[in-house]
């Protein structure tokens, strides 16, 4: 059975299409079967590098927490920001 897939409104800025998306699904609209996987080579990274110095005994303890939950202690710094300022 081929379903009939719905026509994609146009969207007058990106945040009307977020809040299109957030309550659509894309198999309404899309044949993911079709889909063909793209790689964007160019594409520069979203993160910044920075530099930060901190004191050797507040890194060890950050460093311990990360050990606990797996996770390297990069990303464990980035998820504390991240909830500190969400």
């Amino acid at each position: 059975m081929v379903k009939k897939l719905k026509k994609l409104p146009e969207f007058k800025n990106e945040d009307e299409e977020r809040e299109f998306w957030a309550s659509h699904s894309s198999v309404d609209y899309f044949d993911w079967n079709k889909a063909e996987r793209v790689v964007f080579p160019n594409l520069k990274p979203s993160n910044q590098t920075i530099s930060l110095r901190l004191p050797k005994g507040l890194l060890d303890r950050i460093k311990m927490e990360a050990n606990k939950r797996d996770i390297p202690y990069q990303s464990y710094i980035k998820m504390k920001l991240w909830e500190a300022f969400k």
